[in-house]
């Protein structure tokens, strides 16, 4: 990463002590003054009533806390860095929304970017504060010598000596001091440049975040996604348990006793004989509709048999000819039959709809603890994943899993797609 303060200087320097960067530069390294002995008297009192509380145990919380101080202090110093650099530093901490405290502790010292924060804390107060006073003190120096003749006139008949022992009756006498002054802001100009490009190039290396910081965001996140993913999985079964032991059973024992209805009123001349052999129909509609339903959920073959028997169920179900040959050693993770079964539906629903096809194929093996599935139809082929939610919807569910699916599909076909799925998981 460049450092922009420094690069002004290195491309004009003579344009660089006449335009904003002196300035800019000032301003950043005398705010630095104000938070960098806050800074250290903060950590010095927490490391003090830490290690003198740690007897009795509440200093291990203290520690906590100034471990942790470096948080707002970085957060803080990437918004003054604004100052002198245009490029701002991304956050290396992902968002916790809703985490209580012990939780966001927890999380927070296990990342690495909270230790280099404390580091540049530390120098911040210590080393930053220490070179900001030097400069301070050579800045202001110059802006007085600059100013002496305004002051030699200013408190006349009163003198003032720049050299002891030497007065300076008039502003005139002054001006040898204004040009010492004007030397030393320039000084001032390339010095305050230097110090903080220096203090921007370490907050590059300390503050800014790094690939290994979004590599655990990614993994988190993954993570997360799996955990939403088998949370929904889990809902699903719930549903369909419930629809299949309670709603399903209902509507058998409707369609019992309809039936029955049905015989006591058969021969009989009355109206109602026809009403309830219609209603007798629709109840064994809607218990059709909702098998259909439940299986789309949730296959209980799959539960109950494993991935062979749900696909060959599956196959039998298809209106285009299904040919199954799945060899499995033995059952296979939940997660992974489940993404394999509904990948298996929505590539045979695609055959159906849209490939014209006249022969599906289903292969599938186990191989070096990897999934490997084929579906291949004999259709017109032509079949784009970016053309709709389906076949994308799948790839994500199975790079969830850590695996991949890809779809061969030239004009003409056949239409193939490849699902690789980990066991390991």
């Amino acid at each position: 990463m460049t450092v922009a303060v420094w690069e002004a200087m290195r491309r004009r320097p003579v344009r660089f002590l006449f335009g904003a960067w002196p300035p800019r530069s000032w301003a950043f390294l005398l705010s630095g003054l104000v938070v960098g002995p806050v800074v250290l008297f903060v950590c010095a009192a927490l490391l003090l009533v830490g290690v003198g509380l740690s007897v009795v145990g509440v200093g291990l919380l203290v520690l906590l806390t100034l471990a942790v101080v470096g948080i707002p202090v970085a957060a803080l110093e990437r918004r003054r860095l604004r100052l002198v650099e245009p490029e701002p530093l991304l956050d290396p901490h992902g968002s916790l929304p809703g985490t209580s405290a012990l939780p966001w502790l927890r999380t927070r010292l296990r990342e690495r970017a909270t230790w280099r924060e404390l580091a540049y804390t530390v120098l911040l107060g210590v080393v930053f504060t220490a070179t900001g006073i030097g400069f301070a003190a050579l800045l202001g120096l110059s802006l007085i010598l600059t100013a002496t003749p305004v002051i030699v006139w200013a408190i006349a008949p009163d003198t003032v000596m720049l050299v002891p022992g030497q007065p300076l009756s008039d502003p005139v006498a002054a001006l040898p001091g204004s040009a010492a002054g004007l030397v030393g802001l320039v000084v001032s100009a390339y010095a305050g440049g230097l110090l903080a490009g220096v203090q921007v190039r370490t907050a590059q290396f300390l503050l800014a975040a790094r690939d290994e910081d979004f590599s655990s965001r990614v993994i988190e996140l993954t993570r997360s996604r799996a955990r939403l993913v088998d949370a929904f999985e889990a809902e699903r079964r719930r549903i369909e348990r419930d629809l299949h032991d309670g709603a399903q059973q209902q509507l058998v024992a409707l369609t019992m006793t309809l039936g029955l209805a049905e015989l006591e009123l058969r021969g009989q001349d009355s109206g109602a004989a026809p009403l309830v052999s219609r209603a007798r129909d629709e109840a064994r509609q809607a218990l059709d509709q909702l098998r259909s339903l439940v299986r789309g959920i949730h296959p209980q073959v799959l539960t109950d048999h494993g991935l062979p028997a749900a696909v060959a169920e599956l196959a039998l179900r298809n209106p285009v000819p299904v040919t199954v040959d799945l060899d499995l050693p033995h059952r296979l993770p939940s997660a992974v039959e489940t993404t394999a079964y509904f990948t298996v539906t929505e590539a045979l629903t695609n055959a159906s709809k849209h490939s014209g096809a006249d022969q599906v194929s289903v292969v599938g093996r186990l191989r070096d603890d990897t999934l490997v599935l084929l579906v291949t139809d004999d259709g017109h082929g032509g079949a784009d994943p970016e053309a709709g939610a389906g076949l994308q919807g799948l790839a994500d569910r199975v790079a969830i899993l850590k695996g991949r699916l890809i779809v061969t599909s030239p004009v003409g076909g056949p239409t193939q797609l490849r699902v690789e799925v980990p066991c390991s998981v």
